[in-house]
Parts: structure tokens; C-alpha cells; sequence
């Protein structure tokens, strides 16, 4: 009787062995983003066999693997940027606006210097992205100017700018799309250095920036001290409401380049679809990538996850001859799908589940 009662315990200890890792590799914020893109592109792998092949072309790389992360770029920028404001229990809704006010602005500049037909070097193109991103900073400072000055909240506040932005863009490219035919502003966006596409060098060059910026410096700590309560961290001596500025100017800064990178990208400026939807999608990412809402707890190379998602999910809707009008269908049962996964409630919840089930079952 005892041996039968004692034979199973080597074989939970073996199970347990094997299922503590299994959990912390669960717990790990950055494992759901990863599994739930595995799944994307090994899909789309079975379903298309030469979907995840590479090849080299006239020096460049190529494949579905290199567009999806090409494509993806003026998104991660974008996401990178909302992951600082939304760590400080902040919102920017007001970014695809203005995406599309320096994308004009970039485009108009580029447009009147080389009106002439001569060959002004690289003159135009300095200008343009000094110009766009002057005009991007502005955008921002006014956003932390009505969150941290005028005391509005920040979806309201940003909402003035989302609006009235596409009119200012507008206005700047007098209701028309301005077409840019410039070689050195083409490659922002359609340009390859090393054999890979400019844009992706953007990113990291970003995603570094901030890694080093948060990670090897005190800020990511005063980032999440205010996330989790800004009174205590202002009592501590956080200087919170120029972290908070700091983190809006820069968001509108990212959004200012990811709006070269779009307009560089197709020769054009269109104000009035240019980044449209891009807001949405940012936070889209971001909250894919597990940084939480509420502030506090924020990942970068998840917000970066979480733009590959969006793009290899929006590849995935068009190779399989879906109609558009689904992807945002599909896009909010994955959201839905993936923060389920990562919301520590639910999966506890799961756990109590299947603990009360295997109870009962002994």
C-alpha cells in the first residue's frame, strides 16, 4: 500500500522540474508578443512555403520577412514615443496628425527649393528634416503645454491637436498632395544601407537611444516611479512634471519622423490620409508589447513587438485574400486575445480554475 501511494511522487517532482521553468517563461512580459508573432509568420509559412525566405538582390536583402519589418518601421517610431507618455499615465491620440503636418512640411520645403530644376545638393534635404522635426517639437510642446500647464486631461488634450492638425497640414500643402521627385529624401524611406532598408537603421538607432536612456541612466526609474504614483514621486523629489514634457515633446518628435520616413517612402505628402489611424495603432502596439495603461510598467522592445504584430497580422488579412474592411475586426480580437494572456488576473484566475478541476477530479 505505501509503495503505491509513494510511486507517484518521483514523477510530480520530475513534472515540477520541468513545469518551473515553463512558468517563468510564461511570467516573462516579453513572451507572449514573441509567441503570438512566431505563430503569425510560421502560419503564414505553412500556408506559403516561400513566405519566410530571404534572398539577396543587386546587393540588397530581400523577402516577405524584410517588408513586413520595412513596413512596420514609421509605427515602431511611433510606438517607441508612446511608450514613454503612456508610462507616465499619459495619452497622445494626436500623433497621426502630427505624422502628416511634418510630412508636409518636409515635402513642401523639398518641393520649393528644387522648383528650379538645378541640382542643390543635399541642402533641401537638412532643411526638410530640420523643418519637419522643428514643426514635430512644437506640436509636442504645445500637447505638454495644455496636459502640465492648462491642467486638461490628456486625451482631451491631444484630441485639440488630432483635430485641428489635419487642418494646419492642409493648409501647408494648400489642400493638395505634394509629390516630391528628390533622390536624397527618397532614400528615408526607400533606401538601403548594409543591403537592409534605411528605416530599420531608424529604429534601432531610437530604440537604442531609449534603451540607454532608461535602462542605463536613473530615468526609467523616475519613468516608472511616476507611472505607479506621481504624488510620491514628486514628494520624493521626482521632477515629474518635466519628465512628463520631456516625454510628450518626444513622442511628437518620433511621430515627426516617422513622418518622413512615410512621406520619403512613396515621393509624397497627403495631409489628409497620411498616419491616419496611426494613433490608434501605436497604443495598439504599445499595450501589445505588455506596457500597462494604468503606467508604471512599460517595455520597449515589446512596443516594438508589437508594431511587427500589427504589420505581419496586416500582411497576413491581405495574402489571404480577406477583405479589408476585416483587418480591424481581426486586430481587436487579437488586442483582445493577447492582453487576456498577459493580465496576471486572468491567468491566475485560469490556474485557481484548473486547480479547483484537478481537485476535484483526485
Amino acid at each position: 500500500m505505501s509503495s503505491n501511494s509513494s510511486s507517484p511522487k518521483p514523477a510530480l517532482a520530475a513534472f515540477a522540474r520541468i513545469a518551473a521553468p515553463l512558468r517563468r517563461a510564461v511570467a516573462w512580459p516579453l513572451f507572449w508578443p514573441l509567441l503570438t508573432l512566431a505563430l503569425l509568420l510560421a502560419g503564414n509559412g505553412v500556408f506559403n512555403p516561400g513566405f519566410l525566405s530571404l534572398h539577396w538582390q543587386n546587393g540588397h536583402l530581400h523577402g516577405n520577412l524584410v517588408d513586413i519589418a520595412n513596413r512596420a518601421a514609421p509605427l515602431a517610431v511611433v510606438a517607441l514615443g508612446m511608450t514613454g507618455v503612456i508610462a507616465v499615465r499619459g495619452l497622445d491620440i494626436s500623433v497621426g496628425a502630427v505624422l502628416a503636418i511634418s510630412a508636409t512640411v518636409a515635402a513642401w520645403i523639398v518641393v520649393r527649393l528644387t522648383a528650379a530644376g538645378d541640382s542643390p545638393g543635399l541642402m533641401p534635404l537638412w532643411l526638410a528634416i530640420l523643418a519637419a522635426l522643428a514643426a514635430a517639437l512644437a506640436c509636442g510642446a504645445w500637447n505638454a503645454a495644455l496636459v502640465l500647464k492648462a491642467g486638461m486631461q490628456p486625451i482631451v488634450a491631444t484630441l485639440v491637436l488630432m483635430v485641428a492638425g489635419r487642418g494646419i497640414a492642409q493648409l501647408i500643402g494648400g489642400g493638395q498632395i505634394i509629390t516630391v521627385y528628390y533622390p536624397p529624401y527618397a532614400f528615408l524611406g526607400g533606401g538601403f544601407l548594409f543591403g537592409l532598408p534605411f528605416p530599420l537603421f531608424v529604429v534601432a538607432a531610437l530604440f537604442a537611444f531609449l534603451y540607454l536612456a532608461t535602462e542605463r541612466t536613473a530615468l526609467g526609474l523616475f519613468v516608472r516611479s511616476i507611472g505607479h504614483n506621481p504624488l510620491a514621486a514628486h514628494v520624493a523629489g521626482v521632477r515629474a512634471r518635466a519628465i512628463t514634457a520631456v516625454a510628450y515633446v518626444f513622442c511628437a518628435f518620433c511621430a515627426g519622423v516617422a513622418g518622413l520616413l512615410v512621406s520619403s517612402n512613396v515621393s509624397s505628402a497627403d495631409a489628409n490620409n497620411a498616419g491616419l489611424m496611426m494613433e490608434l495603432d501605436a497604443i495598439l502596439a504599445v499595450c501589445l508589447g505588455g506596457t500597462a495603461l494604468t503606467g508604471g510598467r512599460f517595455s520597449l522592445a515589446g512596443s516594438v513587438l508589437g508594431a511587427l504584430i500589427i504589420q505581419a497580422l496586416t500582411s497576413t488579412i491581405y495574402a489571404a485574400g480577406v477583405p479589408p474592411q476585416v483587418n480591424l475586426v481581426v486586430k481587436a480580437v487579437l488586442v483582445f486575445a493577447v492582453m487576456l494572456l498577459q493580465s496576471p488576473e486572468f491567468r491566475g484566475e485560469v490556474r485557481r480554475r484548473f486547480s479547483r478541476k484537478a481537485g476535484a477530479e483526485a
